[in-house]
């Protein structure tokens, strides 16, 4: 069956392409039944979202059919590892919700992975070549004209085992020589045309030390150790489509021609995730944050899974998001708005409800006893009657939102202005009165009057008001500090872009309130804990907070304000 049919085959059953390859491999009895698959990211970086479809896949297809996924940290470039990301893609992988069978890496195989080698020069199936990178790239030749031999791909089998030894005693400097597979320079797939699989690296290892100096590349590493590991699927993203024939070249090399179709690897290929309005490149990120763009991996505004999580994502949102775009043949640009809808419908399941106040103006209750408060219940979620409730303090003077406030409103305007009616949330229905102003004409008070037959509960409560307002006592609140998180970039696609991606970022991406008041239940909550300031948002408490300068991030806005219809 082709992968097309594949794929059409999955959608009448209900299934995606992978799992339907995956499914007729169990049913055929292939690999004795068993199913393993991996996950190999690079410990250079953080993952980002990009990484959490191919976490979901990885896992989530081996969960779903009695399988095993194990990590294996693909350590091969030691110049770019560091042990502080190993621990953050742990991190990651859990808090999506994923456990692993077992952890490997890369550098568990490179004494198996140079046996391999020495195997290949002694069979005359690899050479030690000793020109510039520049000169091997231009002798590649392009996808329609052949490449040409290397003036050292002939040399004596003792002379490249000797010279192999010195790529990896230290003797020969790094880029002075590289070995290559001796394939076919005339080959149309050009990763066939005596790809390098071995270079010099003189870094110590973080895992291995200096024993080696000689590492192999991610081609001759990758379909190797997904076989030592006895891997039945492995399941990578669309760009590695023509590195699948070296990935089955080798394997059939190094089980020499013995039980070829069944007991290998398979590889299989699903579109990559990519989002409006941000960048996924690692060498990106990692400048954005080397350069003080953002302030870390874990900046909310980043599209790293940490960053996502200090903004108070949830990991079933993403887990949401990556099911509602599905797994295909095909790359596509997915909106940014869907990943926020998928987290606004999530949330509004799980979120307590606060009140808060982020551009405050006092609102006097004039015919409210001076010094009286009460204590007056309010849900903490609708959606979820078992989240119970709790109580917020009602007195005469309230911060309320500058914006619920205008002198002269026009005709559909349901907040306050003078001689309307609008209820206080979970209090009273107030009618306004007047203001009162500075020498510039700001307001710096709203007047009203409450009636005391109309709380919230009572019999006479249920008169209609067409406006509610949020509000939070003046004399029992927290002030806070509020963090306005917008798009990274001004720009739909700035991978697309030609300009530097420095030039494209969104110089609004972050705006910070400082005068803002939160009631004292939301104190009581901590980070990662979900939260939803009433007709305002989402949020969520940084990891900034403390107990004198409360910090909160603000997670989406209640409804889209950047899907394409808004623009």
């Amino acid at each position: 069956m082709t992968e097309t049919n594949h794929a059409e085959a999955s959608e009448q059953r209900g299934l995606n392409f992978v799992e339907e390859i995956v499914v007729d491999d169990l049913k055929a009895g292939k690999n004795d039944g068993r199913l393993q698959t991996r996950f190999p990211p690079e410990p250079n970086g953080y993952l980002h979202i990009g990484h959490a479809k191919a976490i979901c896949m990885d896992f989530g297809i081996a969960e779903k059919y009695g399988g095993t996924c194990n990590l294996r940290l693909d350590d091969t470039n030691p110049i770019k590892e560091d042990t502080e990301y190993v621990e953050a893609i742990k991190e990651d992988i859990q808090w999506l919700g994923f456990k692993w069978g077992n952890i490997y890496h890369a550098s568990d195989y490179f004494q198996q992975l140079w046996d391999f080698a020495i195997r290949l020069i002694k069979e005359g199936k690899a050479y030690v070549d000793e020109q510039t990178s520049e000169q091997i790239a231009e002798q590649k030749g392009t996808p329609t004209q052949p490449g040409t031999p290397s003036p050292f791909r002939d040399r004596p089998i003792e002379e490249n085992l000797a010279l192999f030894e010195k790529m990896n005693s230290g003797e020969a400097e790094e880029g002075s020589m590289v070995l290559r597979a001796k394939l076919d320079m005339a080959n149309p797939n050009m990763h066939f045309r005596d790809p390098i699989i071995y270079r010099i690296i003189n870094k110590e290892h973080h895992r291995t030390g200096s024993k080696w100096k000689a590492y192999p590349m991610y081609d001759f590493a990758h379909g190797q150790s997904d076989y030592f590991e006895g891997v039945t699927h492995s399941i990578c993203t669309l760009e590695f489509v023509p590195h699948r024939p070296l990935y089955d070249h080798f394997i059939d090399e190094l089980k020499e021609g013995k039980d070829l179709e069944d007991h290998r690897p398979r590889q299989i290929e699903f579109n990559r995730l990519n989002l409006t309005y941000t960048v996924m490149s690692k060498r990106k990120l990692l400048a954005l944050v080397k350069e003080g763009l953002v302030n870390g991996w874990d900046d909310p505004r980043m599209p790293t899974l940490c960053g996502f999580r200090r903004r108070g994502y949830s990991p079933e949102a993403i887990r949401k998001f990556i099911d509602m775009i599905g797994y295909t043949k095909f790359d596509a640009l997915n909106d940014f708005a869907m990943l926020e809808a998928a987290v606004r419908e999530d949330l509004n399941a799980r979120a307590i409800r606060v009140s808060a106040v982020l551009n405050p103006v006092k609102l006097v209750i004039t015919n409210y006893p001076e010094g009286q408060t009460e204590e007056l219940e309010t849900v903490n979620n609708p959606e979820n009657a078992e989240d119970g409730t709790h109580t917020i303090t009602f007195s005469r003077e309230l911060w309320i939102e500058r914006e619920d406030f205008m002198e002269v409103a026009p005709k559909k305007y349901f907040r306050l202005t003078p001689g309307n009616e609008v209820r206080l949330k979970s209090a009273y229905i107030v009618k306004c009165t007047g203001c009162k102003k500075d020498g510039q004409g700001n307001v710096t008070e709203v007047y009203c009057e409450y009636d005391p037959e109309s709380k919230s509960g009572m019999p006479g409560s249920d008169r209609k008001v067409k406006g509610t307002l949020h509000w939070v006592s003046c004399g029992h609140c927290l002030p806070a500090e509020v963090r306005l998180y917008d798009r990274l970039f001004s720009v739909e696609n700035p991978g697309a872009d030609e300009r530097d991606f420095r030039e494209l970022l969104n110089p609004d991406s972050l705006k910070v309130l400082k005068d803002c008041y939160v009631e004292e239940f939301a104190a009581t909550k901590k980070p990662l804990d979900y939260l939803q300031f009433q007709r305002i948002g989402y949020f969520t408490m940084d990891k900034d907070s403390t107990d004198g300068h409360l910090v909160f991030n603000r997670t989406a806005s209640l409804k889209d304000t950047w899907s394409k219809k808004n623009k």
